[in-house]
């Protein structure tokens, strides 16, 4: 079964130089038919203005994941890290028993673009943790390109969590397909362009929960980025 959530069903906030669309209930928006999706929590597509960023702030127990579209942004931490995460850029924070981070687009001409997701982990009290990869654009066109998962499996980002997360990139009318097993499910988000689902169409912004399908087809009728999110 492939349910969608349409782009343009999301709710919308906009605070101090974020504009931003969330796929579930998140911050001032709440829909209580949206609170997440198994162990995601969060999927926010969010544009940061010019010398704007989210101020230092504190989680815990949490896993977040963001994935830089467009843009760069400075990442600073209190576990002493300080990165900047550039296009195509895909960074892990694991909040464990407590971290505070800022984000900040320094630029002054460029908006940033992100995909932020969030995820429960494995269990509460882990030691905090930070680290950042770029996946290039070779190593995932035209293909399902593991980028995190549990144990940081062929190079990837490794969350606490039982979940693995791809990208690819697709040109016009090539496919990628993903084999799952009957007692997992899938999120698949489309970040830019037009695919088929299943036979389904999905869009820049668009999402898909789905359960008891074996096999998932991804098929671009233009140009397509997308993630797929394994899930418990």
């Amino acid at each position: 079964m492939i349910e969608l959530r349409l782009a343009q069903e999301r709710g919308h906030t906009q605070f101090g130089g974020l504009d931003s669309y969330h796929t579930f209930s998140f911050g001032s928006y709440h829909d209580p038919r949206y609170l997440g999706f198994r162990d995601l929590l969060a999927l926010n597509e969010v544009c940061v203005q010019t010398g704007c960023g989210i101020p230092a702030h504190a989680h815990q127990d949490v896993e977040i994941l963001l994935y830089v579209l467009k843009g760069s942004l400075v990442h600073e931490d209190s576990l002493g890290n300080h990165a900047l995460v550039h296009t195509g850029d895909i960074e892990c924070m694991s909040a464990g028993t407590g971290i505070a981070h800022s984000k900040v687009n320094l630029s002054a001409t460029e908006l940033v673009h992100l995909l932020q997701i969030w995820l429960v982990p494995e269990q509460e009290g882990l030691p905090p943790c930070y680290e950042h990869k770029t996946f290039s654009f070779k190593e995932r066109r035209n293909v399902l390109r593991l980028v995190a998962s549990q144990h940081g499996r062929d190079g990837s980002l490794t969350i606490h969590q039982d979940a693995l997360l791809y990208l690819t990139t697709l040109d016009k009318e090539q496919q990628a397909v993903y084999h799952l097993s009957r007692s997992r499910h899938a999120w698949i988000q489309v970040m830019r362009g037009e695919a088929m689902l299943n036979g389904t169409p999905i869009k820049a912004g668009d999402g898909a929960a789905v359960r008891d399908e074996e096999r998932l087809a991804i098929a671009a009728i233009n140009t397509a980025e997308v993630l797929l999110l394994e899930l418990a």
